[in-house]
């Protein structure tokens, strides 16, 4: 079966940075198109950041362009996500994502996802 796990949020100052980490069992992230979205109180998710399986360098929404980094970790099966110079629009909680049938065109829609994380909340005061 498929576990996807995230950890590392927390409560932060704007300027800080903070690291989350997705750890999955079940199933390769090297070998699956994974992502980072992150959903804030009454918004839509929203993709931040993400792999296509078997890319070799990740891809960013333009509002973390810059100040992100996405990287993963064969070893220990797992995804990561490098914030920094936070603010406090990235309040949100940030959930881990896996599919096996994500292309370009459809990497937004949360649908396309067939396994997700319970999410992990990221905090950031002004």
């Amino acid at each position: 079966q498929v576990l996807l796990s995230e950890s590392g949020g927390g409560l932060v100052q704007a300027g800080d940075s903070l690291t989350v980490s997705c750890t999955a069992s079940g199933l390769s992230v090297g070998r699956n198109s994974m992502a980072w979205f992150r959903q804030a109180p009454g918004k839509e998710r929203e993709l931040v950041a993400g792999f296509f399986r078997g890319g070799s360098s990740g891809y960013y929404d333009d509002s973390v362009k810059g100040r992100f980094t996405i990287s993963r970790d064969s070893t220990k099966n797992a995804v990561y996500l490098q914030m920094n110079s936070l603010n406090p629009d990235d309040t949100a909680a940030y959930y881990c994502a896996a599919s096996g049938r994500v292309i370009s065109s459809n990497r937004w829609n949360p649908t396309a996802y067939e396994y997700w994380g319970q999410g992990t909340q990221v905090t950031v005061s002004s």
